[in-house]
């Protein structure tokens, strides 16, 4: 089954799907990491985990605090509405503070790892199993989607990676594995996704600074990690207070109490530090560096479309005369 090309966009009323790859091209976007994916980094791999429950954390806490609001605000002046909101806000917001309180006490999932010495990656699956994909034959897309009601116009998007069994005679149903990570469609999805191309292609200068999840309890000095992020948060805002840095403390304070910031990171930081490693004996030896004449090399495919793309971008970002 033929597969789109990387660059091209399929555009319909209210979808558009923006494929990068197979081939891997650059997208044009800087590398950011906007769901702190990225959990181990050095010269040989590249650990992406799909786990952000801070993340979650921060989507769902403005929702919270919403509706305590009304509920508080409402309490004198109109006690049936501020009822309304109160068991509203239990409802719309319970359900998936259970599902994410029910994750919290599940092992967090194994990271994809991209191995740029060997041009492969990774893939963790159930029972045990895991496959090893080349690089080149990974797909993926930036998928985005909106929705028109009375509230306005609302999009939704996400990007999706995809792999294929290595092994020919897989049974059906074990033939391929897609993973979603829901960063938005469109430019925020390239950004993404360049991080794990432009560690294969680049290197890992090319990308931001990973999370130091792996050190992240040697921060607390030894408390707990509750009340050490919270220590530790707190000594952030008095010390941009201190130094003259007001804008950077009263985004702080902002995310306080509108994110739950503090929270986000403390979950965060019980659940990844340190994050999950490979259990295979056999990854272990893959994940060990090669000398520099064994390291794998594009394919010529490869080569020639991204000078072609490299060719294509530095056309458009040269300014018309």
């Amino acid at each position: 089954m033929s597969r789109p090309i990387a660059g091209t966009t399929r555009k319909r009323l209210f979808s558009q799907r923006d494929y990068l790859a197979p081939l891997p091209i650059p997208t044009g976007e800087q590398p950011a990491d906007v769901l702190n994916t990225i959990w181990r980094k050095n010269e040989v791999f590249l650990d992406i985990g799909s786990y952000s429950i801070g993340s979650g954390v921060m989507v769902l806490w403005p929702l919270v605090m919403m509706f305590l609001g009304f509920a508080y605000g409402f309490r004198d002046i109109a006690p049936e509405v501020s009822s309304i909101a109160l068991w509203g806000g239990v409802i719309i917001t319970g359900i998936p503070a259970l599902i994410m309180i029910h994750g919290l006490f599940r092992p967090v999932p194994l990271p994809l790892r991209f191995n740029r010495q060997r041009r492969e990656v990774c893939v963790p699956r159930e029972d045990g199993e895991y496959w090893i994909v080349p690089w080149e034959s990974v797909t993926a897309a930036a998928v985005q989607h909106s929705a028109v009601s009375q509230g306005g116009r609302m999009e939704m998007g996400l990007l999706v990676i995809g792999f294929d069994n290595p092994d020919p005679n897989a049974q059906e149903g074990n033939q391929h594995f897609s993973l979603g990570f829901n960063c938005g469609g469109g430019t925020t999805a390239m950004a993404l996704w360049e991080c794990m191309r432009s560690y294969m292609e680049v290197g890992p200068q090319a990308l931001p600074e990973a999370n130091d999840f792996e050190g992240a309890r040697a921060r607390l000095k030894g408390r707990n990690v509750f009340w050490g992020e919270c220590c530790n948060y707190m000594d952030g805002i008095r010390e941009y207070a201190v130094t003259g840095r007001m804008h950077k403390a009263l985004w702080l304070v902002f995310a306080l109490f509108v994110f739950g910031a503090p929270l986000a990171f403390m979950l965060q930081t019980w659940k990844l530090s340190p994050p999950p490693d490979l259990p295979y004996p056999e990854i272990s030896e893959w994940s060990k560096p090669l000398p520099p004449e064994q390291w794998a090399k594009r394919s010529p495919e490869l080569e020639a479309a991204i000078a072609e793309r490299e060719a294509a971008l530095a056309e458009l970002a040269t300014p018309a005369l």
